[in-house]
């Protein structure tokens, strides 16, 4: 079984786990109701994407 001949340093192993952080993922405002909410995507609050309607808002659904 193989067996590392020298422990390795705080600083090596550091270097090597610096390609692992989490990254932030796009968010942008909203231009129809100011929420933040992922880029490419439809509004989870409104329902709008690229300036149109595309599903039913969730206050429209709460009011039937």
């Amino acid at each position: 079984m193989a067996v590392p001949f020298r422990r390795v340093s705080k600083m090596k192993k550091r270097m090597r786990r610096s390609h692992l952080a989490l990254s932030v993922p796009g968010m942008i405002t909203c231009p129809n109701c100011g929420e933040l909410t992922l880029a490419h995507r439809v509004c989870g609050n409104c329902g709008f994407y690229k300036g149109k309607q595309v599903v039913a808002s969730k206050a429209d659904s709460s009011e039937e």
